[in-house]
């Protein structure tokens, strides 16, 4: 029997059937009902990340890395605000599309720069490390390896986004699973939120800001966590 362990089957995806469907939502074009809500959620999901640092002031005097930068939604502004970045994906295609949109949007003086990596093999220190709607695509026994190894790259924060598991959303979920179709892509998990501020704390985090955001389809928690 082979096996096929998560990131490849979430490589693979992002590379391939899923990489068109998600530059879509991620873009301004059209797309059906359920896409526009996603893209709604995912923006209203990094538009809470962008105030939060610019209410902290000073954007241009830090780096960031943005591990599961997927085309750049949030790599592009924070750049464009005057922060070091550094993004990342485990897809090639979405890196590459990241980079075409960094070129036709930034100025050559734009401070950033994109690899393709997952999140477990990104090296280096960062000020803040960010890791927007990526947990979503792994179960929880791989999700304290993933996260112990952003809070070792972060110098001062880490900010990190997830499905959250509760009754309600474990629910709907499980009403979803029964309609098949084209819109069934990769698998979704949700992970309680003791359990992602238990893994900070072991590495010396603490939950500063937290926000959620809820559309008709794209639920996601988010926690800002300091040393």
């Amino acid at each position: 029997m082979i096996i096929i362990d998560d990131k490849s089957i979430v490589k693979d995806y992002f590379n391939t059937t899923g990489f068109d469907r998600w530059r879509r939502i991620y873009g301004d074009g059209d797309v059906n009902k359920v896409q526009l809500d996603i893209r709604e959620g995912h923006q209203q999901t990094v538009d809470k990340v962008l105030a939060w640092f610019e209410a902290d002031g000073n954007l241009s005097q830090i780096s960031v890395c943005d591990a599961g930068c997927g085309v750049g939604s949030l790599s592009i502004p924070l750049a464009k605000a005057g922060a070091t970045v550094f993004g990342s994906d485990i897809s090639e295609m979405m890196v590459q599309e990241a980079q075409e949109r960094a070129t036709a949007e930034l100025p050559p003086t734009a401070k950033i720069q994109f690899a393709a990596q997952d999140l477990e093999t990104i090296t280096g220190n960062y000020h803040t490390v960010v890791c927007l709607d990526v947990l979503i695509h792994y179960p929880d026994d791989k999700i304290e390896g993933m996260i112990n190894g952003l809070c070792q790259l972060a110098e001062s924060r880490i900010v990190l986004s997830f499905a959250p598991k509760t009754a309600m959303l474990t629910l709907l979920k499980k009403v979803g699973e029964l309609f098949p179709g084209p819109s069934k892509t990769t698998r979704a998990y949700q992970h309680k939120e003791a359990d992602i501020v238990k893994i900070f704390e072991k590495n010396g985090f603490k939950v500063k800001r937290d926000e959620m955001t809820s559309t008709s389809f794209y639920y996601s928690r988010l926690l800002e966590a300091v040393r």
